[in-house]
């Protein structure tokens, strides 16, 4: 029978259920944990999982920095949960946005003892969730617990591949006339983990036996769709657009990773810090992000799979260059990209240039 849920899917609903407030079980070296994040949990699940025994609330390093908690296990510290410790607590340890308000947590206690793989996993989902990368852990009597609470179960083995590269699937493409080009065409290609679609906008008919002009987007609702002055995302679009057009060929790829790989809810939180006079690394690292989570592999197979070897790539960003060269794609040519700076952004433009090697 192949009914039941394969590692790939039982991820996508672990997925599901972190958003939901749901916890996870998880398995791995003799051990069973109940697993929630701590952006969704309620003060009654709360309650219910403090009867369980000690808890852990376990963060990457970049938020202990901040926390000035010891990270013993080097990306990340297990912090133990103080007896009585409310949701406001988690909350205050968590998420960053009072931080300036409430300087003072501690003092907060890493443990040393024991392995950390469990925790580390359930920060992997909760970041994979776009939920903030912090889960609260308590020790559970395995596999039982789980099925007489209803709960999801993942073990090492179903885990082993988070990391992976979801295969995608090309699912519909259609005949698109637009401003920068009446021969435009969408491509949406879905990849088979359940997450999100993304999108190949093929400017006329470039020659597969050619190196494309090609460019990697990332999905910026702020910018692409609001017009934010915050970032250069919206100019950059639409010029790499006008360029393909008046070329006659491109493809631009429109890739659902809001926020360098964070999500938009975490990329409004990343605001409200530079509201408090952080920089957007500096607004990452507080959040318990590193300064890009994103995967341009996408962009490199999507390309693959419609035929391209060679690309002519649209970015002022050398990291996506070698992702894709890294990915078996030939990249012939960086073509610049500077369009869009305004007074409002010019300080996040230089950080990126400075922090994060963009050409600018």
């Amino acid at each position: 029978m192949t009914l039941g849920p394969n590692p790939t899917e039982k991820l996508a609903r672990a997925r599901g259920d972190l958003r939901l407030g749901l916890p996870v079980v998880l398995l791995g070296g003799g051990r069973a944990m109940a697993a929630v994040a701590v952006e969704a949990l309620t003060a009654e699940r709360l309650a219910d999982l403090a009867r369980l025994g000690p808890m852990d609330l376990a963060v990457t390093a970049r938020r202990a920095e901040t926390l000035k908690a010891r990270a013993y296990d080097g990306d990340l510290a297990r912090i133990a949960v103080p007896e009585g410790a409310d949701l406001r607590w988690l909350n205050a340890v968590a998420d960053p946005a009072d931080d300036l308000l409430v300087p003072m947590k501690g003092p907060l206690h890493s443990r040393r003892e024991g392995d950390a793989a469990l925790h580390r996993l359930a920060i992997a989902l909760a970041k994979s969730a776009q939920l903030l990368p912090a889960a609260l852990l308590v020790p559970v009597e395995g596999p039982g617990f789980a099925l007489a609470n209803g709960l999801s179960i993942l073990s090492g083995v179903d885990c082993g591949d988070l990391d992976r590269l979801a295969p995608f699937a090309p699912v519909i493409s259609a005949r698109l006339p637009m401003v920068a080009s009446a021969a435009g065409r969408v491509h949406v290609f879905r990849p088979d983990d359940g997450g999100a679609e993304h999108y190949a906008i093929e400017i006329g008919r470039p020659d597969r036996d050619k190196p494309v002009l090609a460019r990697l987007h990332s999905a910026c609702f702020t910018g692409d769709v609001l017009g934010s002055l915050k970032c250069d995302c919206g100019p950059q679009l639409r010029a790499a657009l006008t360029q393909m057009g008046a070329e006659g060929a491109g493809v631009l790829l429109y890739l659902n990773q809001e926020g360098r790989g964070i999500g938009l809810a975490n990329k409004m939180r990343a605001y409200s810090l530079q509201d408090q006079g952080f920089d957007t690394v500096e607004a990452n690292h507080r959040l318990g992000f590193e300064d890009d989570e994103r995967d341009f592999r996408i962009g490199a197979e999507i390309l693959k799979r419609m035929g391209f070897s060679q690309v002519r790539l649209l970015t002022n960003n050398p990291k996506k260059m070698a992702m894709l060269a890294a990915c078996g794609l030939q990249v012939v040519e960086r073509v610049p990209l500077k369009v869009g700076q305004t007074r409002e952004n010019a300080a996040y433009l230089a950080t990126k240039a400075a922090k994060s090697g963009h050409l600018l």
